[in-house]
């Protein structure tokens, strides 16, 4: 299998694109060539100013992404390690870096590097049959890169219990420490992230964009700058005829009630 088919991307007439992870035999393993072809299937639909929202699965019921390939790892030397490393980070910061929401749809085992690219997802919708956990202290290194967004999503001493212990917890678990925003049963799976999908895609494209880029900003800064911030990208909206035509509409179907 070459690069361009470890990931497949399909665009909808909405500008919804599902990316999916076509290595549903090694468990959507994140291999050097998956995390390769999917950092450049996100930098395509990042591209594409028609694209609304991401949609990030893994191929079959199995696993989202598994975690990474165990022969890669077993490769690694005091030399190579941070090169290595240094591009799972850039495949978890792709799912950031998008301009528009990226949702992940989870089902099956979500493990290692397979949860740091759900953590820098915007949202995650789970079966309620996934399994999640961060296993790398169980084969003698420690849980790194994107594990650094897991505190402000589950807090300190969650997070301590899965990279430390190395244990998986499941979907309900997952739920309830804030892991994952929802949590259905597999047969709706695709329904609830339907659901997220269309209330995104009935918004402004533009605010859209300018809300998820103030939200990474929200990350960096000090509140009372990322008020700045706020007031900034609030201004700059106004750049384009999205908020008087939106605006207008919302005024019309008040006055039809």
């Amino acid at each position: 299998m070459n690069e361009r088919e470890w990931v497949a991307t399909r665009i909808d007439a909405r500008g919804v694109a599902l990316v999916t992870i076509q290595n549903g035999a090694k468990l959507n393993a994140l291999s050097i060539a998956v995390r390769s072809a999917l950092i450049a299937a996100m930098a395509a639909v990042s591209a594409n100013d028609e694209v609304r929202v991401v949609v990030l699965r893994g191929e079959g019921g199995r696993a989202f992404i598994g975690g990474a390939d165990l022969r890669d790892l077993a490769a690694l030397d005091a030399g190579t390690a941070a090169a290595y490393i240094t591009g799972v980070h850039h495949a978890c910061d792709a799912m950031r870096r998008c301009p528009v929401p990226v949702i992940a749809r989870i089902q099956g085992y979500v493990l290692g590097a397979g949860l740091e690219i759900a953590a820098a997802c915007d949202m995650r919708v789970a079966s309620d049959d996934s399994v999640f956990g961060m296993p790398e202290v169980k084969i003698g290194i420690p849980s790194v890169v994107e594990a650094a967004l897991l505190p402000p999503l589950i807090g300190w001493g969650r997070t301590r219990q899965l990279l430390l212990t190395g244990e998986n917890i499941s979907a309900a678990q997952a739920l309830a420490w804030d892991l994952i925003e929802e949590m259905v049963p597999a047969a709706k799976l695709d329904e609830a992230v339907e659901a997220m999908v269309a209330s995104i895609v009935a918004c402004g494209p533009k605010a859209v964009r300018l809300q998820k880029a103030l939200i990474r900003e929200w990350e960096e800064l000090t509140p009372s700058a990322g008020v700045q911030a706020g007031i900034a990208r609030f201004a700059s909206s106004f750049d384009s005829p999205e908020p008087a035509r939106m605006i207008g509409e919302a005024l019309a179907r008040m006055q039809r009630k």
